[in-house]
């Protein structure tokens, strides 16, 4: 079975996890402070799940998912994660990361930035316009009318559809944006952005987004 490992344990991580060893993974989760701080969410996560550093999460993953604050990015390790998909579930709020030219000027993304961070990787986006409570209480089996839709984004085909196969088992539907480029169209305070929506709504709200705000 697959290992996932999670690089950061906040709320966002901390879901994914649950809901991953809910549907068979094992899980290697970190956080900035050490192992030792995730005994208690390790206890609650059971035994499909160890603690380790930022480096032993990358390096025991088979699949990776960044969850850190945008600013932190470039914290994450790039080596153990080489020939990997990695799953960024980032956004961008600038009182907190600060301003980053970039991205207020709309000429990058913020996934974009992590897959320039990990140049050997395969980066998808994933997970970043969902609270972290709907990961794990608001799935539904395949067809159901109350199905929620996520958006991904890629350049790597393979990488884009690990996601749609994850958002399904975790009982949502996938749309592909397509390549990281057009990634902004689900960053922060663009139409889709944290609406509960189905996937023809999603594609709406996706065709609509402004490239800056």
């Amino acid at each position: 079975m697959t290992t996932i490992g999670i690089i950061g344990a906040g709320n966002i991580g901390s879901q994914v996890a649950r809901k991953a060893i809910e549907n068979g993974y094992d899980v290697v989760i970190s956080n900035s402070r050490g192992p030792e701080t995730l005994k208690e969410l390790v206890a609650e996560l059971g035994p499909k799940a160890t603690a380790g550093t930022a480096f032993q999460a990358a390096e025991a993953a088979d699949v990776a998912i960044v969850t850190v604050p945008l600013k932190a990015y470039a914290n994450v390790p790039v080596e153990p994660l080489a020939g990997k998909i990695v799953i960024d579930t980032n956004n961008y709020y600038f009182e907190r990361d600060g301003h980053i030219e970039g991205l207020d000027n709309g000429e990058a993304t913020v996934t974009g930035m992590l897959q320039e961070h990990l140049p050997t990787s395969r980066v998808a986006k994933g997970f970043n316009h969902i609270t972290a409570a709907d990961i794990t209480a608001d799935g539904f089996p395949p067809g159901d009318p109350a199905r929620r839709a996520l958006a991904t984004s890629s350049d790597y085909a393979d990488a884009a559809a690990f996601v749609t196969e994850l958002y399904d088992e975790f009982g949502f539907d996938a749309v592909n944006i397509g390549p990281l480029s057009e990634s902004w169209r689900v960053e922060r305070d663009r139409p889709a952005y944290g609406l509960r929506q189905s996937a023809a709504e999603l594609e709406i709200n996706l065709a609509k987004a402004p490239r800056t705000i």
